[in-house]
């Protein structure tokens, strides 16, 4: 399921890759037939001055027009869950761009009906700019206007010039709104998968987070409660017997002795089944910040981690492993949620008596000023967690952030004769 992720995300980066490579080849196109024009003109009817500057003058405002991926950007598949076309709202600038563009290739075409194909790739500036409505009736003032500049040029009527230009912009016009809805639809597309799997992902934690607890009360309740009954029951029974049968009431007190050593090895039982997942697995914390760097990267984020002088170092309490490991967590998570950073870093080094970890990203940092002041919030994944849980194990945590610098959280924890002491349960 976590592997569907990526490719929601890439989904909309392809199809905005897509539009800008159009818009840059119907820009292309543009100049291209505008310079075939131009030379046309020339060799048939020599250089008019007039024409020479108007052809100039299309070129220049054509191209002090917005960027190619910027009307591209603008079509119906730009806003939330596929927004119509309908709903585009052009700038007053644009438009003003648009007026005086077909102004210039009007005066142009009336002069010249050679320029009349640069029509072609102002149809899709046309449908980019502007509303549907507008965008239409702008097509179909450009096509009349090539319709009636052909036929002033031509000596005799030709159907081909009234049926040509028409079957052209209908052709251009059909293949644009074909593409449009399109990208329209798989922009909803693309946000429905999302959403869907944000739902699938939180059902999922639900689910085993109920499953967790069913399993945990069903443990308790045949182990620790039911040890517990018996006891109360064998100390109620020898309380009833202590005077009158003496032996018989130690005997009862024995056998709750007895049955609280069992109940004791269960609790230290389900304490051991709680440590972190990735303990579990084996290979110690190495191994679990290994693989929770690992799980941590994205296609957006590196996560790498680095071991420095482990070989000869002693071995952690279990305690203090699932310590440094849930501060790894937490303080990754704040990266993954908070800091916007494409990098982090983990790195584990044991330092003689000490041993030490830091956790360093390339986000956008905070004040650390404010993160000590009264409006704080304790969360799960949070500073006070890290805190609460360094003195636990009797370490000293730094913190150096400041906005723009990246973060890094530094965590020192002392591994002497009684640290393993806390170990036990």
């Amino acid at each position: 399921m976590a592997r569907s992720r990526p490719s929601a995300r890439r989904g909309a980066p392809a199809a905005e890759r897509d539009r800008r490579w159009l818009a840059l080849v119907i820009h292309l196109t543009f100049f291209v037939l505008l310079g075939a024009a131009l030379v046309r003109y020339v060799q048939r009817h020599g250089g008019a001055l007039p024409v020479l500057v108007l052809a100039g003058a299309l070129a220049l405002v054509y191209g002090f027009g917005p960027a190619p991926g910027r009307l591209a950007a603008a079509g119906p598949s730009d806003g939330v869950r596929g927004r119509p076309a309908a709903v585009r709202r052009p700038s007053a600038r644009h438009v003003l761009w648009l007026c005086v563009l077909v102004v210039v290739w009007a005066t142009l075409v009336a002069l010249a009906p050679s320029f009349s194909w640069c029509a072609v790739p102002l149809f899709y500036t046309a449908l980019r700019t502007l509303p549907p409505p507008a965008a239409y009736a702008l097509v179909a003032f450009f096509t009349g206007f090539v319709v009636l500049a052909q036929l002033r040029l031509a000596a005799r009527f030709d159907l081909d010039l009234v049926v040509g230009p028409p079957a052209v912009a209908a052709l251009a016009l059909a293949v644009f709104t074909a593409m449009d809805r399109q990208s329209a639809r798989q922009a909803v597309l693309i946000d429905d998968l999302a959403r869907t799997h944000r739902e699938l992902a939180a059902t999922e934690r639900r689910a085993g987070t109920l499953a967790e607890r069913q399993r945990l009360a069903g443990e308790i309740h045949d182990s620790l409660a039911q040890g517990l009954s018996s006891q109360q029951m064998l100390l109620q029974a020898a309380d009833r017997l202590w005077d009158a049968d003496p032996r018989q009431s130690r005997a009862h007190v024995r056998s709750a002795a007895s049955i609280a050593e069992r109940s004791l090895a269960e609790a230290r039982r389900f304490v051991h089944d709680l440590a972190p997942a990735d303990l579990a697995e084996g290979g110690g914390l190495e191994a679990a910040l290994q693989r929770l760097a690992a799980r941590e990267s994205a296609a957006d984020r590196s996560v790498r981690c680095r071991v420095d002088n482990a070989v000869g170092a002693p071995a952690l309490p279990g305690h203090i492993q699932a310590a440094l490991l849930r501060i790894a967590q937490g303080a990754l998570a704040n990266v993954r949620e908070h800091s916007g950073a494409s990098h982090a870093a983990l790195t584990l080094s044991y330092l003689g008596d000490q041993v030490r970890l830091d956790i360093a990203d390339n986000g956008r940092g905070f004040d650390t000023a404010a993160a000590h002041g009264p409006r704080r919030h304790a969360r799960g994944h949070g500073l006070p967690a890290i805190r609460a849980r360094v003195r636990q194990v009797g370490g000293a945590l730094a913190v150096e952030s400041a906005p723009g610098d990246g973060t890094v959280v530094s965590v020192s924890v002392p591994v002497h004769p009684a640290s393993a002491k806390a170990d036990t349960p």
